[in-house]
């Protein structure tokens, strides 16, 4: 008898054992959800430098037809500078980027430049990181066009990261991505308005 009880008592704990394997089977590996919201716009372009240095780096943006975007023209026909990061001078963070973002895919040649507007303390060479991206027409899908790390080693320099043609359709054309350089700064400068530094 005692061994019938032993084993019923046994048996009993097995099935509650497998019952809270079962039960807890949703919670080890949760499905994972996409709360991060998408960057906005058609074509967006997102530059980093190295947190807390007080360099200025500034991102330059041109799409088709459109003068070059940049700290001293923040809109254009096609593209929009979303923020004018100064380098740690001045900002409540020590985090340093840029963005800048398309509104629709207008059919021609984009370029996208970096250029060293004030080095200010720091020492040479600059690292920056300069990720370009296309969302489909529809907006369920994200391509990235392409993603360079550049050096920056005099004051002044300006470097081209990616040229790039879009169809009619918004889509790329294959073979036209590019880093043969294109000057946008000095296509700026004639318009540039008067700029805040710390």
């Amino acid at each position: 008898m005692t061994g019938i009880i032993a084993r019923d008592l046994f048996l009993n704990l097995v099935l509650a054992l497998l019952g809270l394997v079962v039960l807890m089977l949703p919670w080890l590996n949760p499905p994972t959800r996409s709360d991060s919201t998408p960057p906005p716009g058609n074509v967006f372009v997102e530059m980093r430098w190295p947190d807390g240095l007080q360099a200025d780096v500034d991102l330059w943006v041109r799409g088709p037809g459109d003068e070059p975007v940049g700290y001293s023209r923040k809109s254009g026909y096609v593209f929009d500078l979303l923020r004018d990061d100064l380098g740690s001078t001045g900002d409540p963070t020590d985090l340093n980027f840029e963005f800048a973002f398309s509104r629709g895919t207008p059919a021609g040649e984009y370029v996208v430049n970096v250029h060293m507007y004030n080095p200010k303390s720091e020492s040479f060479p600059i690292v920056v990181q300069v990720t370009v991206g296309l969302r489909s027409a529809d907006g369920a899908s994200v391509r990235e066009i392409a993603s360079r790390t550049i050096e920056l080693w005099s004051d002044g320099q300006e470097e081209t990261v990616v040229r790039f043609r879009l169809d009619g359709t918004g889509r790329l054309v294959p073979g036209s991505v590019n880093h043969v350089f294109m000057p946008l700064r000095a296509a700026a400068m004639r318009n540039e308005a008067p700029r805040w530094a710390p």
